[in-house]
């Protein structure tokens, strides 16, 4: 974790599926309300097109999909959070995205032996937060590997 002894760890929290996740501050370049998305021929089934966002072209990544969860349709409280991911952009829509906590860095345990299978490489701890909550943070640069940024390199017009 990227935190200095002593200091909290701000996170973003973001909802999918009504299960909240969090992610450093330092990992998000922007939040953006939804936006036309144009959709792309013969991309992975987790992208969900591209967008322009002040003049680049942004892959917009389906966070359910990507986590294997149910899809919706976007709703109003529905962000798009900009990350860089290896040496692109890209935007991972999510249900909502609008609070920032600070985590105290003595209440993150490392992931549980438990969680293993696809997805548990992009976890970096479980943090408890109030009322017993836990919260799953995530390390965004993990989110795609290798081929698959390769892939979405393809896409980029």
């Amino acid at each position: 974790m990227a935190s200095v002894e002593g200091e909290s760890l701000k996170v973003i929290l973001f909802k999918l599926n009504n299960e909240m996740y969090g992610v450093p501050v330092d990992q998000i370049l922007s939040i953006e309300r939804i936006q036309a998305i144009t959709r792309v021929p013969n991309a992975p089934d987790y992208v969900v097109g591209i967008m322009n966002l002040r003049g680049l072209i942004i892959p917009v990544i389906d966070m359910r999909r990507r986590f294997r969860m149910s899809t919706t349709e976007p709703t109003k409280d529905t962000r798009i959070i900009i990350v860089d991911v290896g040496d692109i952009k890209v935007g991972l829509m999510v249900d909502e995205a609008n609070e920032v906590l600070d985590v105290d860095p003595g209440s993150v345990e490392k992931t549980p032996d438990i969680v293993s299978g696809p997805g548990s490489e992009y976890i970096n701890g479980v943090a408890k937060i109030n009322d017993d909550r836990l919260l799953i943070l995530l390390n965004l640069q993990r989110i795609l590997y290798e081929q698959e940024i390769t892939e979405i390199k393809k896409i980029e017009v």
